[in-house]
């Protein structure tokens, strides 16, 4: 049974409310952080250890007695493929440091978006790094949960909205089945609550799909203020990012979401950990 867990990466914004799950689930958690202090005051109370996961010494001295490691990285969007990477070498030192630590399982947040590198000419050697890190925690002979998200409801503060512009691509085609952060919280509490010694893999979609187009039209009509849309060509976005790196990260995100075939496919995460509850019109009455 599981009943202590290593957050890494709880004070971003898909970290924090896995965690605030976690905790009201009654798990006793330890946070491992760059910034310790910053998360000690983010979650008062809650043990926080200093920690980068490129450290395997500090990394070990963090995982000593704990049941499960959750992972929650992302890429710097300025990274390059030559950088020392939280998701490749950081995920290699976490896997190492568990082994020789005795932690049960590694529960990893991954990307159902991921799944569209090979397709239609698309290749991102950010998604390779991702596919890459399931494949090595699958191989690493601990028990696993992986979940495989759809789009985060979050996101859209953090990258569409600007004062008052709504900011999208052109050639949005595919649906997505939005989630939002609580309810994928409560899913990894409930997942890691049944887990036993399972392998453990869920796709994690929310209970409508919408193309941005669709979901630029619910986020108007329901947003706190009025909201101008604005829409970038996707042509320009690519050109714009042979000269900047955070440009061209955004390039591949919005070509992988606007054209990945998303389909419904989670009735047995819903069925085995609940279905989710938050709707995109009720999330951005909440903002």
């Amino acid at each position: 049974m599981i009943k202590k867990i290593v957050v890494i990466g709880a004070t971003g914004m898909l970290g924090k409310p896995v965690t605030i799950q976690l905790i009201q689930a009654g798990y006793a958690i330890t946070l491992l952080s760059r910034d310790a202090e910053k998360a000690k005051k983010i979650f008062p109370g809650i043990t926080c250890i200093e920690a980068d996961v490129l450290n395997i010494q500090q990394l070990i001295n963090g995982f000593y007695q704990q049941d499960c490691v959750y992972i929650s990285l992302s890429p710097d969007r300025s990274a390059r493929f030559t950088d020392q990477l939280p998701e490749r070498e950081g995920i290699q030192n976490i896997l190492v440091a568990a082994k020789q630590c005795g932690v049960k399982r590694i529960a990893l947040l991954s990307s159902v978006v991921q799944n569209y590198n090979g397709m239609n000419g698309f290749d991102w050697w950010i998604f390779r790094v991702k596919l890459e890190a399931v494949k090595n925690i699958k191989a690493s002979g601990i028990s696993y949960s992986i979940f495989y998200p759809s789009t985060f409801m979050e996101s859209i503060k953090r990258d569409l909205i600007s004062g008052n512009k709504l900011l999208l691509t052109t050639g949005s085609v595919a649906p997505m089945w939005f989630i939002a952060g609580d309810d994928y919280g409560k899913q990894v509490a409930k997942a890691l609550a049944i887990a036993g010694s399972t392998k453990q893999e869920y796709v994690i979609q929310g209970p409508v799909a919408y193309t941005w187009e669709e979901a630029a039209k619910v986020i108007t009509e329901n947003y706190k203020q009025p909201l101008r849309l604005v829409k970038a060509p996707m042509m320009i976005m690519k050109t714009a990012g042979l000269f900047m790196r955070k440009m061209k990260y955004a390039w591949h995100i919005c070509e992988a979401l606007n054209k990945y075939p998303e389909t419904f496919t989670s009735e047995r995460t819903w069925e085995e950990l609940g279905k989710p509850e938050t709707t995109l019109t009720a999330y951005i009455k909440n903002l």
